[in-house]
């Protein structure tokens, strides 16, 4: 399905970045031959701008429903919206209980290996 293909190259355009502008998705777009010249023509209706992926995926998205194709092109898949760690219930609670968030990151944290003494 050309959604998918479509849904590829966001991916590379956003690949190491949180942001990035339209024309850098339209050319990672138009590297790829499966992708027809008016799936590539809805890049256009979307605003200038730097967009997060999300809303990358979500203005592209309102393109396809404003020309009525979301039953033959489909949609993208919107990305998850990640928290931050600090913006969350279980945050709020922490400060009451005097926690330290750092408790609350689900990733182990690990020793800094560029300081001498190996603490973090």
């Amino acid at each position: 399905m050309v959604i998918d293909e479509l849904q590829l190259a966001i991916d590379e355009a956003y690949q190491g970045k949180d942001r990035t502008g339209v024309r850098e998705v339209y050319s990672a777009a138009s590297g790829h031959v499966a992708l027809p010249a008016d799936l590539l023509a809805h890049l256009n209706e979307v605003p200038e701008g730097v967009y997060t992926k999300r809303e990358m995926a979500e203005a592209i998205n309102e393109v396809i429903r404003g020309r009525g194709e979301e039953g033959t092109v489909g949609l993208l898949e919107i990305p998850e919206q990640v928290r931050p760690v600090e913006e969350t219930i279980e945050a709020e609670r922490a400060v009451q209980d005097e926690t330290p968030l750092e408790f609350l990151n689900p990733t182990p944290t690990r020793p800094d290996v560029n300081r001498p003494d190996g603490d973090a």
